[in-house]
């Protein structure tokens, strides 16, 4: 600590070399947790898939990362940040290698898989080393910083993906990792503190085991459903499986001493309610970012960068209406707030069934711009909501498993979305004519999805209380 400037004071040039560190980590995996959705019909068409089948491509990155992100604060402490951080930007490079030099779908879902190992645990350790090395007066100024560049990934994506696929080509958007990857793991050399635990407590691994195998078994159930590709009888399987190992970590968590989530949790109120709405009505909001560079480009005949173009003013309007949700949520109270929102969000995700061929730009520009704001109104509150009521050693516990449930959510929204894609295409037929009326389908069933969900927020309790700013410590995807 002694590198750390005083409280109040700038932080030292060693310090701010560090924030830079974390924050291009940070930056590298939310730029491709979003820069991919606009390239997907050039994928399908390189590797001789329909685009309406490349879900898989969204999903393993996701899922990998729902199922990394518990065990991270463990490992740094095992082995400390550097290692770790420095193990993360490896795998991360070494999968954006893979998935440029996939040649079908199989392979490219497999690399996914490794590059969302390591982009799991970019941010979480490094947010940790950055806890560790900076005063707690200076925390909430340096995790600003580091968060900027989530803010600035998820804007540049889409825009980025579409001009790289109609100017290169789609392996360009995993071979620009390559260098940064390098660059990155020189600088965590020389720049990241060890960060090492003397004494560490074991770790959960057998609930480990029933959690990752739950997520995974349910998620590849719901999978299958969009894919069409497994028996019924395999589905209904996946599913017990997938149920009876969630209830089997439930349980065992109950009796271990030290379980990797504890149970006492769920007794705090707001945290029980904000979990579960995070789970539900982030699969609408997950779904969104894959659904609308298909629809631009698959039904309504835009270009890839045409398409990314489009999603800025979801990026912008979301940034923009930071300022004003926490005074909104504080003149409001999250309970109105997160059911007048949740209903209208979902009610928003339904309007775009009524997309024509015909319809005015602006309109269509305006109707993107008012999700993006509603959306990112919906993320700030079910965030704070969630973790604003832990204390002690409940919130890095609690931020962990929100962390989670935001990744797993997003999976299963493109997991809905795709079935929903693949019912209608079968009911309608996949000709070129009904490719349009399959796509409304699937947008107003995920918006009845996401407007179900307002029954979650409705158990909480009315209150007025303002949010506390250091719940922005979250992971908010985008």
């Amino acid at each position: 600590m002694s590198s750390a400037s005083s409280p109040g004071q700038p932080a030292s040039f060693p310090n701010r070399r560090l924030l830079w560190l974390v924050a291009i980590g940070f930056f590298m995996q939310t730029l491709d947790a979003t820069i991919v959705n606009t390239a997907l019909p050039s994928m399908a068409l390189s590797l001789g898939e329909s685009p309406l089948r490349m879900q898989a491509v969204v999903i393993a990155y996701a899922l990998t990362m729902a199922m990394i992100i518990p065990c991270s604060g463990w490992l740094a402490d095992r082995f400390g940040t550097r290692r770790v951080f420095l193990g993360a930007i490896v795998l991360f490079t070494a999968g954006s290698a893979a998935c440029a030099a996939a040649g079908n779908l199989h392979q490219l879902a497999a690399a996914r898989v490794v590059q969302g190992a390591g982009g799991a645990l970019l941010l979480p350790v490094g947010r940790l080393a950055v806890l560790r090395h900076f005063p707690r007066a200076q925390f909430l100024e340096a995790m600003s910083f580091v968060a900027i560049p989530g803010l600035v990934g998820p804007l540049l994506g889409p825009t980025l993906g579409g001009w790289i696929v109609q100017t290169l080509s789609w392996h360009w958007i995993f071979l620009i990792n390559l260098p940064v990857g390098v660059v990155g793991a020189i600088a965590t050399v020389y720049l990241m503190p060890d960060g090492r635990v003397a004494t560490v407590g074991r770790f959960d691994l057998g609930g480990y085991f029933l959690l990752a195998t739950g997520m995974v078994t349910i998620s590849l159930a719901f999978d299958a459903m969009s894919g069409l590709a497994l028996q019924q009888t395999t589905v209904v399987l996946l599913l017990v499986v997938g149920l009876a190992a969630l209830s089997a970590y439930w349980l065992h968590a109950l009796r271990d001493p030290a379980p990797l989530f504890s149970p006492t949790l769920f007794a705090t109120q707001s945290f029980r309610v904000g979990l579960l709405g995070n789970l539900f009505a982030r699969i609408g909001s997950g779904a969104m970012p894959y659904l609308i560079p298909l629809l631009l480009q698959v039904a309504l005949g835009y270009s890839p960068l045409q398409a990314g173009m489009m999603m800025l003013p979801v990026a912008i309007s979301a940034m923009a209406v930071k300022s004003v949700a926490t005074r909104l949520i504080t003149w409001l109270g999250y309970r109105r707030v997160l059911v007048g929102n949740t209903l209208l969000l979902g009610a928003l995700i339904a309007s775009f069934a009524l997309t024509t061929a015909e319809q005015p730009l602006v309109v269509r520009l305006l109707q993107l711009a008012l999700f993006g704001t509603v959306n990112s109104l919906q993320f700030t509150a079910m965030n704070t909501v969630t973790l604003k009521d832990l204390h002690g050693g409940g919130e890095s516990s609690g931020n962990s498993m929100l962390s989670m449930v935001q990744m797993l959510s997003m999976s299963l929204g493109v997991t809905a979305a795709a079935a929903l894609l693949a019912t209608f295409e079968q009911w309608l037929g996949s000709g070129a004519a009904h490719t349009l009326d399959t796509f409304r389908g699937a947008f107003f069933g995920i918006g009845v999805l996401t407007m179900a969900s307002t029954w979650v927020f409705w158990q909480l309790a009315p209150d007025h209380d303002p949010p506390r700013h250091d719940a922005d410590r979250s992971t908010e995807v985008s």
